[in-house]
């Protein structure tokens, strides 16, 4: 039992020489400045829709807002831009809606050698597939404590 303890004492420092050193200061500036930018972008796209599209509606324009992010994000995630974005920027690209993107894309890329069914259609969800029955799981108990109230 002693000789357990010991080893795994002995394994932990291992690994926390082995584990990367960050700086939490620039981390969180890199994180910061690169998850605003995003957004910025996404406002940009969208006041030029509505700039472009007289009749576009703020709710429209939103929608497509998110489309051409999701659709970049996915395109940046195929070419590998999106990753050295992601190990620069850590959670700044992960929160906004570009983050769940690459979540779907990344698996669908590394998996389509094992062919549509099995690899691309069957792990094209591993990462955010909890994340989507979550969020309709608590959006119908939302719904169902709102009809109640």
């Amino acid at each position: 039992m002693m000789l357990d303890t010991e080893r795994n004492k002995h394994y932990n420092e291992y690994l926390q020489n082995k584990i990367p050193k960050t700086k939490p200061w620039p981390t969180l500036f890199h994180a910061f400045w690169v998850g605003g930018t995003i957004c910025l972008l996404g406002e940009i796209i969208k006041d030029l829709l509505m700039f472009w599209f007289n009749d576009m509606t703020v709710d429209e324009a939103g929608v497509w807002e998110l489309v051409i992010l999701i659709v970049l994000a996915s395109l940046l995630t195929g070419i590998g831009v999106y990753d050295k974005l992601g190990a620069y920027a850590g959670a700044g690209s992960i929160v906004p809606i570009t983050g769940f993107s690459n979540s779907i894309t990344s698996p669908a890329l590394e998996f389509r050698r094992e062919g549509i069914i099995f690899g691309l259609c069957a792990k094209m969800f591993v990462i955010s597939g909890p994340v989507i029955v979550l969020g309709i799981v608590a959006s119908i108990i939302a719904g169902i404590i709102h009809i109640i109230i």
